[in-house]
């Protein structure tokens, strides 16, 4: 039984969906049929000569569905038109950025310390202008999140989670507005730890359960310190409440489960594990990106959402930008680019041949390119080789 009805072209309303067009003088096939997203397609019809149409009642969208689906493509066609920037003439841009934001990172912990309150206003400047850089060409903040301090990991670790959940956020064709929320929310959300013993944050041996449950709490302490900031969106509190719940109840300090972790809590669960896995600390060794993406994959549907992973790792790439690599032909270098068609075959600029041991003039390699025949062996960490991965950085991609 079809639900298919003729309607006067006058009664055609937003959310409707469309089988087929009928004018004064006959019957036109709908090349494409679909839903009524505006008046003026409405309009367009009308003048067309288009007397009736057949639509889909089943199909109807309501205004609400209709809105939003109207704002995802305008933010996609935004997105489309924003003109990507060159990759070396954005890193420079980045490069001041990050350490703008790394030092206001400092100065609200040592702020926070004191009692002062927080001018949320000068922070979402910061965490806007970084937004910008994302959507100007992602892969110059990204590479900059990959070069790490042992001894800054708490101001890094905030400032890395903001960039790449913007980065997360842009790639699910976000709303800008949100994506500065989501970005502002990472920013803060491990803000709650400068409120608990410094001591206790480095100790390299394993914690007690009594001062694990301390260090737990620097959620509800970050949370309670927000709310009396003035200015901080719902959004950007959520990202510093969920940030450690999972899946199935064994996070905390709610021990929230399944459907009751809003989408953004669950991007930063993601987000913020990954990151912290990435990084070398004191108290423990970092893991390649490819590895950290392994164990999220094996933690997935128990306490990572499956397939925000997929997505998260189809946005940062299989290799990340930034990461530092060998390849079969002893050639050392950083990805410079990923290549979404082939992803195990990004760009890579080489600057150090292991086999010479020696550093060797600065290219960038296209891996997929038919000419080369390198490939990727495996990723590396700068003290494998002795190497000043700063000074090589800097000379490939800044000065």
């Amino acid at each position: 039984m079809t639900t298919r009805q003729e309607i006067p072209i006058k009664h055609l309303k937003q959310g409707m969906y469309v089988v087929e067009i009928i004018k004064k003088h006959g019957s036109v096939n709908v090349k494409s049929e679909g839903y009524i997203l505006n008046n003026a397609t409405i309009e367009k019809l009308a003048k067309a000569g288009a007397d009736r149409v057949i639509i889909d009642p089943s199909k109807e969208k309501s205004a609400e569905k209709v809105t939003k689906f109207n704002e995802k493509k305008q933010n996609q066609k935004k997105e489309e038109k924003t003109e990507k920037i060159p990759f070396d003439v954005e890193m420079s841009k980045a490069k001041v950025l990050y350490d703008d934001a790394k030092n206001l990172q400092k100065k609200l912990l040592s702020s926070i310390t004191k009692g002062k309150v927080l001018d949320i206003k000068e922070v979402q400047q910061s965490t806007n202008a970084m937004v910008d850089s994302v959507f100007r060409n992602q892969d110059a903040l990204a590479c900059m999140s990959r070069l790490r301090f042992v001894d800054e990991y708490l101001v890094e670790h905030s400032l890395n989670v903001s960039i790449l959940i913007s980065i997360f956020a842009k790639h699910l064709h976000f709303e800008r507005t949100v994506i500065e929320q989501l970005a502002l929310g990472a920013f803060l959300h491990d803000i709650g730890k400068t409120l608990i013993s410094a001591e206790l944050l480095s100790k390299k041996e394993s914690l007690t359960n009594k001062e694990y449950e301390q260090v737990k709490e620097h959620v509800n302490l970050g949370v309670k310190y927000l709310e009396t900031c003035e200015d901080i969106s719902d959004i950007a509190l959520m990202m510093v409440a969920q940030h450690h719940e999972r899946l199935d109840g064994s996070g905390y300090p709610k021990q929230l489960s399944g459907e009751a972790i809003s989408q953004y809590g669950r991007m930063i669960a993601i987000v913020d594990s990954y990151d912290a896995m990435t990084a070398e600390r004191l108290y423990k060794k970092s893991v390649h990106p490819v590895k950290a993406f392994k164990i999220l994959i094996s933690d997935a549907n128990s306490s990572y959402d499956e397939e925000l992973i997929e997505q998260f790792i189809q946005c940062i790439g299989v290799y990340p930008v930034g990461t530092l690599v060998k390849l079969n032909s002893g050639k050392l270098g950083l990805i410079s680019q990923l290549n979404k068609k082939r992803p195990l075959n990004p760009f890579v600029h080489v600057f150090y041949n292991t086999r010479l041991n020696q550093a060797i003039p600065m290219a960038e390699i296209d891996l997929s390119k038919s000419k080369y025949q390198d490939q990727i062996d495996r990723c590396i960490k700068p003290e494998d080789f002795k190497l000043d991965l700063l000074k090589f950085f800097g000379k490939a991609f800044i000065d």
